[in-house]
């Protein structure tokens, strides 16, 4: 729930960042510093943790869809790795942001169909579901607190959606069509990973057995609630890794091009480059991870805790930009909002660091 609300707020000051200024997350950190030294440490802090968390973030992403695709029709993990890759390849070469959308629209579609399905399927006890939405720290819990904020509240997403903003919705007056746009697909989201979390403790709790793969919970659904559960989930967790395989890249790229100030948009060189070597980076790690059988979720929560780190980095620039009236005009932030993001900078930050903390001591 925190990891949910979260994004709301981060990413509709985002949007307000495009809106009002008219540049993209990636471009204001290029325009807004004026020291070249704070300019260059930003752009050198964005580049090197957005495009390396994007292309570790990638290789999970490939093999979250691969495992999916696995799990429903019993065809090597090898085999969907490569067609996974490909498949985001065309798909962003086409240079057309329409097409992007169009395509993540239709797997957010099958991603929700799947989960919600198998939620409903397995009828779990919502008076305990109820009762987990109180926030909780069970012993030694928090690196997987901190893998679920940083795979819900991704930093690359803020720059993704503020460029997305500024592709679609060109003036203030679209504002709340913005804010209404992004509280429903983010809610949504959040159901949907709400929906992963209860199936697996549906699944495993209470059984003494550690989860260790994708393929080993649809196995664990299959005898309990029946074959269909278990291709629900598969494709699911397809639609899941393959809309995030378009994004990270896509991201990566966005956030590259702005910083570095590269002209021709999408079919730039540079644009290209990059989300190129994102696919292409995340495809060596996950072959890597396939041929010596390294645990997958290590990988995955890997990305989603070094991504719990660059969040605040992020959140504090996005902080200092909306607050700039000269830039932001009448989208400038107001009290409530410097409280709302100072907060969630302060919990995230908290966050990350007594992670860090805790891995020294260990």
């Amino acid at each position: 729930v925190f990891a949910t609300v979260t994004t709301i707020i981060l990413q509709q000051m985002t949007g307000r960042l495009s809106l009002g200024s008219k540049y993209d997350l990636g471009q204001a950190l290029r325009e807004f510093p004026q020291n070249r030294l704070t300019k260059g440490i930003f752009a050198t802090l964005t580049l090197s943790s957005i495009t390396f968390g994007c292309a570790a973030y990638q290789a999970g992403n490939i093999i979250g869809g691969s495992l999916g695709l696995e799990m429903v029709t019993s065809v090597s993990q090898k085999y969907w790795i490569a067609i996974i890759s490909l498949i985001a390849i065309f798909i962003l070469s086409r240079g057309k942001y329409k097409l992007v959308e169009k395509f993540l629209i239709f797997l957010v579609f099958l991603m929700s169909i799947s989960f919600l399905s198998t939620l409903v399927i397995i009828k779990p006890n919502f008076l305990s579901i109820l009762k987990g939405i109180i926030p909780s720290f069970p012993k030694n819990s928090l690196y997987l607190v901190l893998a679920l904020v940083g795979t819900t509240v991704v930093p690359y997403n803020l720059f993704l959606h503020s460029s997305a903003v500024k592709e679609k919705w060109k003036s203030i007056a679209h504002l709340k069509e913005v804010k209404k746009d992004l509280l429903l697909s983010i809610t949504l989201g959040g159901i949907i990973s709400a929906s992963i979390v209860i199936t697996s403790a549906v699944a495993f709790y209470g059984k003494g057995i550690s989860l260790e793969s994708g393929i080993q919970l649809g196995q664990q659904l299959k005898p309990l609630f029946g074959s269909f559960t278990n291709f629900l989930f598969g494709l699911g967790f397809f639609a899941a890794g393959m809309s995030s395989a378009l994004t990270a890249p896509y991201a990566a790229a966005f956030a590259s091009s702005g910083v570095l100030g590269w002209k021709g948009g999408h079919n730039s060189k540079g644009f290209k480059g990059v989300w190129l070597g994102v696919i292409v980076a995340g495809l060596i790690v996950a072959y890597l991870r396939a041929a010596f059988n390294i645990n997958p979720l290590s990988i995955i929560i890997f990305a989603q805790v070094a991504n719990g780190f660059v969040l605040p980095i992020a959140s504090i620039f996005l902080l200092f930009v909306l607050n700039n009236r000269q830039k932001m005009g009448k989208l400038v932030n107001n009290i409530k909002q410097n409280i709302l993001g100072s907060l969630i900078i302060l919990i995230v930050s908290f966050l990350g660091l007594w992670n860090i903390i805790k891995l020294f001591l260990k």
